[in-house]
């Protein structure tokens, strides 16, 4: 049962990837880029954090928080630089 739904997730998951990377590779202005390369990385944290149900090792989960920590200083500079207008 817990496998199923794991693999639903999986498929959600999925489906969002190729939703934000049609985005990511289409998307009009830079913004949109930026928060398409931002839900990129949330479901790559999915990823990991499903990965890391199915084997039953937490060590997964401490390098999704990092991934996380990374991704979000990551689109504040990003967002920082496209403030000011360069």
């Amino acid at each position: 049962m817990v496998e199923a739904l794991i693999a639903v997730a999986a498929m959600l998951a999925g489906t969002a990837f190729v939703m934000a990377l049609y985005r990511f590779l289409k998307g009009p202005s830079a913004a949109d880029r930026v928060v398409a390369f931002d839900v990129l990385t949330i479901v790559g944290i999915t990823g990991i954090v499903l990965v890391a149900f199915l084997e039953g090792r937490g060590i997964y989960l401490d390098v999704a928080l990092v991934y996380a920590l990374l991704s979000f200083l990551g689109v504040i500079a990003v967002a920082r630089y496209l403030e000011r207008g360069y």
